[in-house]
């Protein structure tokens, strides 16, 4: 290939230019794109292309204007097709695990309200259930660790600066209260007139508002968590992740509510989920609006399938619960379910978008070259 462009640039002084381009896409036809375009580049700069001045050779005239490029610009193609960075090594629990975390945290809230409140029932629901959720997020999480004494680990360091290691201080905070104000709800009838019955109960309102006091750290984590990684599409949303996680955990939250509560208590747990849905929906339309390609792992294939069945299912929860849950139980179940099932298909869609941003090395290399330019462009405005 490069005996081809040094032939091409052995003509004339006024042609080298074209000469050297034109050995350079006959290398780039034999295959070795990324080499191909950048020696166009030296040979463009060389030769007779070089020699002329500012004239034709960088673009034409005497007006200082910046070299124009001989040949199309190159597609980059990694070794073999395979991928730039290592995908993610995570499997189905991790994305279940998001979504579990996020209920449990917003279901806290949702309780911690309830409370102060008077509204027994979906007090009861909120904490019963937000425990229940936290238990399975902490199965999965430390199932897919493989062996789950390295969670033990996590405990011997605290480093403010990793996401992780501030996460999983947030969660040890987390759950002694959402456990203590949980076992409150299901102590024993027969057991409430003991001291320690008496105890417990005593402790549980500290113990629901120490939970929903770290809540909002638990729904939002993880987000931040997967933004600070290499994976182009979950750092490239990074600004707009925490919103979409929150809003999410409200909206399954809420929804969790309108199923387990009637219709009479369930307003706070309605208007919740009305606010998550608005929240995850608007932060999700947003990451689809990013400028650049990396947008794309969103709104093509797989991801873009899981996030739109999600946006559906969340919509059609948030508006059963401005209409027909406010006196349809039945109602109210089945939209609390949508609203559920929109939560887990966001957590899923964001975790397949990364893993196929990974795949793919254009995502990778396109944002290179993006940052590229735009370095270029500030310095020629300079």
């Amino acid at each position: 290939m490069t005996t081809d462009g040094s032939a091409g640039g052995d003509g004339t002084d006024s042609a080298g230019g074209h000469g050297a381009g034109d050995g350079i896409a006959r290398g780039n036809t034999a295959g070795d794109d990324a080499a191909g375009h950048g020696a166009a580049e030296r040979g463009t700069a060389g030769h007779g292309g070089h020699r002329s001045g500012r004239g034709r050779g960088r673009g034409g005239g005497d007006d200082g204007s910046r070299e124009q490029s001989m040949v199309p610009r190159a597609e980059f193609r990694s070794y073999y097709g395979r991928p730039v960075l290592k995908p993610p090594v995570w499997e189905w629990k991790i994305p279940a695990y998001l979504f579990t975390g996020g209920l449990s945290a917003g279901a806290a809230l949702l309780a911690a309200g309830a409370d102060l409140t008077s509204r027994p029932r979906l007090r009861r629901a909120g904490r019963v259930g937000g425990f229940a959720a936290l238990l399975a997020s902490m199965y999965l999480l430390v199932a897919d660790l493989g062996r789950p004494a390295r969670f033990h680990h996590m405990l011997r360091v605290a480093k403010p600066s990793s996401p992780m290691s501030v996460g999983t201080w947030i969660l040890v905070a987390y759950g002694p209260g959402s456990a203590l104000s949980a076992a409150a709800e299901l102590v024993p009838a027969a057991w409430r007139a003991t001291p320690a019955g008496r105890l417990l109960r005593m402790a549980a309102r500290p113990a629901g508002l120490s939970a929903a006091l770290f809540a909002p750290g638990v729904a939002s984590y993880t987000a931040v968590l997967l933004s600070q990684t290499a994976v182009p599409a979950w750092h490239n949303a990074r600004r707009e992740l925490p919103f979409v996680f929150t809003g999410s955990a409200a909206a399954g939250a809420g929804g969790l509510g309108m199923l387990l509560t009637p219709v009479t208590e369930a307003g706070p747990a309605r208007r919740f989920a009305v606010a998550g849905s608005a929240a995850e929906v608007v932060a999700s339309r947003l990451i689809d609006r990013r400028p650049g390609f990396v947008t794309r792992a969103y709104t093509t294939g797989r991801p873009h399938r899981l996030r739109k069945a999600s946006e559906y299912l969340t919509l059609a929860g948030a508006v059963t619960a401005l209409t027909l849950a406010r006196h349809s139980r039945t109602a109210a179940a089945v939209g609390g379910l949508a609203l559920m099932a929109g939560s887990v298909l966001q957590r899923f869609g964001t975790f397949e978008a990364g893993v196929t941003s990974t795949e793919d090395p254009a995502y990778v290399v396109g944002p290179h070259r993006e940052r590229l330019d735009a370095r270029r462009a500030q310095r020629d405005g300079e």
